[in-house]
């Protein structure tokens, strides 16, 4: 039986020029918290993408203990068989490829028309690991092609139109119709995007998502976990620091100033509990704790068009709840505090013997800067305000933060 992994979503796309340096910085990053490799989104039409993917190997390589695997994005053009083909056959043989039951582990971002095609791929290399993300047809589209693929990639990370919480109903049914096959289950911590240029105006986050998707992956145990994404800025659904080379235009307005890093700081308990397979979450790393939350009231300005989930109708405004989101791993019972300018209020986490807990925290009209207080460990994060950014509408992106 194959070990668990955890990988992340990394966009290719949006890297021309990068160095060496960028993507070793990246990897020791995703390293240090528990991620074993990247999937490489990779399009068709770059002309850098062979490019950026040699660096990306060779930066895996030096680091060592990392992997990378493509993943073809079939959404944004039609791709060539054979250069599909020739893209695997070059990086195959990296120790730097992830591997799955001994042969090299390719995924996709949709392109289930694609899918008599890989036949003949898996002929031209001599075998390949399919775990193709064709999330549009569903667990029963997906059941009706089972004899094609090795497993299966759900890249449905997020509340649908309408939703603010996202259950894991349809990742059951993936794993049932999957029988032996594998599973691997999309998590992310965010979603918000507007970009006109590319007709994408949409916000499809639950508050508690990063907390509530690390518990249903632990008690589910797919046999692999993606993280949607590592550096999608223009999706907000990033985790990684923030390059601003990477950013596309349009996003600077709800990206610059927004930092996630500090979701990783809870991926070492998640990622190791989840491999471990104990359905339980040790906080022997020591205690943490982690806020996320929108700097203005939903309210406050219009919502430039965005809607509630892709495909809704209802203004975004609607589907978010003006809280800073806390979530904390802690060795006991300890007591946090949670201020927002000059109101505070104190909690108890480990109740009931759990170390992980989650909290929300509404801040209403409250304004200025938010901070956590753990025993002798503090972080002041910026200002919650009645400053709607230059845009003139609500930024639905989120900050975060971490002790």
């Amino acid at each position: 039986m194959s070990e668990r992994k955890v990988y992340a979503h990394y966009m290719v796309g949006i890297t021309s020029g990068q160095t060496s340096d960028q993507w070793t910085n990246d990897i020791n990053d995703a390293k240090s918290v528990g991620i074993d490799g990247f999937a490489l989104n990779i399009g068709p039409s770059d002309s850098y993408t062979l490019e950026q993917m040699r660096l990306a190997f060779a930066a895996a390589e030096s680091v060592g203990g990392f992997t990378l695997f493509p993943s073809f994005d079939m959404a944004v053009g039609e791709w060539g068989v054979q250069t599909v083909i020739d893209i695997i056959n070059e990086f195959k043989s990296s120790s730097a490829h992830a591997t799955r039951n001994g042969s090299p582990l390719i995924s996709t971002f949709e392109g289930p028309g694609w899918s008599g095609n890989w036949a003949t791929v898996r002929s031209g290399t001599g075998g390949i690991y399919l775990v193709p993300d064709w999330s549009s047809l569903g667990p029963d589209g997906v059941a009706g092609k089972l004899d094609q693929i090795d497993g299966h990639f759900s890249w449905n990370a997020w509340p649908g139109p309408g939703s603010k919480n996202l259950t894991s109903i349809e990742d059951e049914r993936y794993i049932e119709i999957l029988g032996d096959k594998s599973y691997m289950m999309g998590i992310s911590p965010w979603f918000y995007t507007n970009l006109p240029q590319y007709s994408k105006n949409w916000f499809s986050t639950g508050d508690s998502l990063w907390y509530d998707r690390w518990q249903q992956a632990i008690d589910l145990l797919p046999d692999m976990i993606e993280i949607i994404t590592w550096n999608d800025f223009g999706e907000s659904s990033y985790i990684s620091d923030i390059v601003g080379k990477q950013i596309v235009s349009g996003a600077n307005a709800y990206v610059e100033g927004y930092d996630h890093s500090a979701f990783r700081a809870v991926l070492p308990y998640f990622t190791a509990a989840y491999k471990a397979g104990n359905r339980a979450i040790s906080p022997s790393n020591g205690d943490q704790a982690i806020a996320w939350y929108r700097t203005t009231r939903a309210s406050l300005g219009g919502d430039g068009g965005t809607v509630w989930g892709q495909g809704g109708s209802q203004s975004a405004s609607l589907g978010t709840s003006d809280t800073v989101n806390v979530l904390t791993i802690t060795v006991g019972e300890q007591d946090i505090q949670v201020a927002i300018g000059g109101s505070s209020q104190t909690f108890r986490t480990g109740s009931g013997g759990q170390p992980a807990n989650f909290v929300q925290v509404p801040f209403g009209e409250l304004t200025g800067a938010v901070s956590l207080t753990l025993g002798d460990r503090s972080v002041v994060g910026p200002s919650i305000t009645n400053n709607l950014p230059s845009t003139g509408y609500v930024n639905f992106n989120a900050l975060a933060i971490a002790l």
